[in-house]
């Protein structure tokens, strides 16, 4: 299947495009996806939702070169169409690893609702899940804030299954993702054939705007000698960084200009973004007679590196390397130990080499790899078949790494806890900054921090010396929460013993419990309260007043009611006329039944009234029509708190 978009095209399996091959885009235009294939790729793990197909799957990638919300539009060919997306930071991590690894997902929309989707201003700040109905859930997410230099993937899933289209367009946000360096010419070099130039190009041009007969550049002196042009993995890539361009003869020895112009595809080539390359560009070059490839620089090392990388100006042999790394010994400040080396040898030759050593370098210091014959019997040798001197030298330094362990004390108090943060600085640390909950934040070296809630704090810490950085999490625990709660029933029987139950929250050394009718106890949890038998219905007041172990106090006041009568009955007559007396009939003091169901039937033997909630009542309607003055029938059934069973059945006096 042929699918095709703005400024590119691709064929796909059925199954849908992949995350490695991704579409570059730029916010200039609006991309235009006229259809979409049948099938998905892989099961995704979304966060707090479910694991979703990524269903008639495209992705695009694009690079933030400054800081900013991203704001982007979704707008499907037939709005009844449900698209999703997810956004990916894969700054440094491999463009398949979105399937796989949750810790890369910025944001997302999964919603089932149908129509325009994206993000905007005003939408959702969290990932919205699958959802029914569909026209309910948000359909837009709030726009994320992307980071200068962080290369960023766009998954779109089709849900509907049809394979009708969409528009992707960005605006509304500050982020700039459109690539401010203009395209240009960066260097060039004649392979050992003298027929084979190799231009370099400052960053990723176009495949399609490079003409085959290699008619987008002028050699000066040798006007028709170029007869072709040939982009870098254009098989398989939509841009290239390098092209080469093959002249009908050898050229000799000396001093060259090629120029870029205007190829018979009537452009000259052109950036992701449509940018051209200016005509008329100059690169100058040298054809030398045959020599070594110089060992020429080192790409520089990470924090902690197990890997160094070497880079050649010329191609190198892949089968000239040794795989044990023997071709090179590394001296400096600490033993290192190499275990092996290769190149990226996908056509045999390798601008880069990677030594590969048998532990990370974390020791500080100055560092020197010499060049030497290996267990191969030689150095180092280029596409012209000449070997690099043995002996050949690079030098590099690197730091220390670095700690971001801390240590920590707590002073509790009854409205608030002081932490205080204490890290000693070693190996050159001058930067630390220290995260609360993922919310403050403090750049001292020994923070005091004052809480005011209580709970498990997530404390990280992170520090660096300008070339190793290091993160360590601790969960500080403030577990001195201190909160009088009662547990006890709130409506009682007249002779009913009452639990009350201590549900306090802290580390209690004492009680005080008042139960409103003169009665105390100091136990945690006092013996059964029985209240005073009276003629009448009373509320009491039970107050509770709880100390912890740090001399705070708090207290708590529950309001207990002791009925008249437990006896559940069901009055002889009602007035339904709304002077808020006796003007409904139902079953009195029935709050502590179970399994209740009241009936009321009139003189005709209708059900007039049913329910099975004591605290429903009926006022004397059918369907808000009055009904008639008389004597009405009504039946109960319920269980009481031992769980015995009853049944009454009785009349009922309707007065009006």
């Amino acid at each position: 299947m042929l699918i095709s978009g703005y400024g590119w095209s691709q064929r796909f399996p059925v199954t849908g495009q992949l995350a490695s091959t991704a579409f570059p885009v730029c916010a200039l235009d609006t991309f235009k996806q006229t259809i979409v294939p049948y099938g998905y790729t892989h099961d995704l793990k979304i966060p707090n939702c479910d694991k979703y197909q990524d269903l008639n799957p495209f992705w695009y990638s694009f690079t933030c070169y400054e800081s900013g919300t991203l704001g982007f539009l979704i707008t499907p060919n037939n709005l009844g169409d449900d698209y999703d997306w997810m956004l990916f930071d894969i700054t440094g991590h491999k463009a398949d690893e979105a399937y796989t690894n949750a810790s890369l997902i910025v944001t997302g929309n999964w919603s089932g609702t149908y129509g325009l989707t994206g993000a905007r201003r005003g939408g959702v700040n969290f990932i919205q899940c699958a959802s029914y109905p569909p026209d309910k859930a948000p359909k837009f997410s709030a726009m994320p804030t992307l980071k200068k230099g962080h290369h960023y993937l766009l998954l779109i899933s089709h849900f509907t299954r049809s394979q009708s289209g969409y528009k992707l367009s960005f605006g509304g946000g500050t982020a700039v993702i459109t690539d401010p360096l203009q395209p240009h010419l960066k260097s060039a070099r004649m392979g050992c054939d003298r027929k084979s130039l190799t231009i370099v190009l400052n960053k990723k041009m176009q495949c399609k705007s490079l003409a085959a007969d290699g008619s987008d550049f002028m050699l000066d002196a040798y006007p028709l000698a170029i007869i072709s042009a040939a982009g870098s993995n254009c098989n398989n890539q939509f841009d290239m960084d390098s092209l080469v361009i093959k002249m009908n003869a050898p050229l000799p020895e000396g001093n060259y200009s090629i120029k870029s112009k205007t190829g018979t595809d009537g452009n000259t080539l052109l950036d992701d973004c449509g940018a051209l390359l200016p005509e008329g560009e100059n690169l100058d070059f040298v054809i030398l007679p045959p020599h070594p490839t110089p060992m020429d620089s080192l790409t520089p090392p990470a924090c902690a590196p197990n890997i160094l990388q070497l880079v050649f100006s010329d191609p190198m042999l892949c089968n000239s390397i040794a795989p044990d790394g023997s071709d090179f010994t590394i001296s400096g400040d600490a033993i290192v130990a190499i275990s092996k080396a290769g190149g990226d040898c996908s056509t045999g030759q390798t601008g880069t080499v990677n030594i590969e050593l048998s532990s990370p370098l974390v020791v500080g210091g100055n560092y020197r790899i010499t060049l030497k014959a290996g267990t191969d019997g030689n150095t180092l040798i280029n596409e012209c078949g000449l070997e690099t001197p043995a002996g050949s030298e690079i030098s590099f330094s690197i730091k220390d790494t670095v700690t971001a362990d801390f240590s920590y004390q707590v002073q509790y108090g009854c409205k608030f806890d002081t932490i205080q943060l204490n890290y000693a600085p070693v190996n050159g640390v001058n930067e630390w900054e220290w995260i609360i909950d993922s919310s403050y934040t403090n750049s001292q070296m020994d923070p005091t921090i004052v809480e005011r809630v209580f709970g498990p704090r997530n404390v990280q810490h992170i520090v660096s010396n300008g070339f190793c950085s290091d993160t360590v999490t601790q969960i500080v625990n403030l577990d001195n929460e201190l909160k009088a709660v009662i547990d006890a029933p709130n409506i009682v029987c007249p002779k009913d013993l009452i639990n009350f139950t201590n549900a306090s929250i802290g580390n209690l050394v004492s009680s005080q419990w008042s139960f409103g009718d003169g009665g105390f106890s100091t136990e945690k949890n006092p013996a059964p309260h029985l209240y005073p038998d009276t003629w009448e219905g009373r509320t009491y007041a039970v107050n509770l007043v709880v100390q912890n172990n740090l001399g705070c106090f708090d207290s708590a006041t529950a309001n207990i009611t002791k009925l008249q009568s437990c006896i559940i009955t069901v009055p002889n007559a009602f007035t339904p006329n709304g002077d808020g007396k006796n003007d409904f009939l139902y079953p009195l003091n029935a709050f502590l039944a179970t399994d209740l169901e009241f009936q009321v039937y009139n003189r005709y033997g209708q059900l007039v009234f049913e329910t099975r909630d004591w605290s429903r009542k009926w006022d004397g309607t059918i369907g808000g029509a009055p009904q008639q003055t008389g004597s009405y029938i009504w039946t109960l059934r319920y269980r009481d708190s031992s769980g015995k069973k009853f049944f009454l059945r009785g009349s009922s006096t309707l007065i009006r």
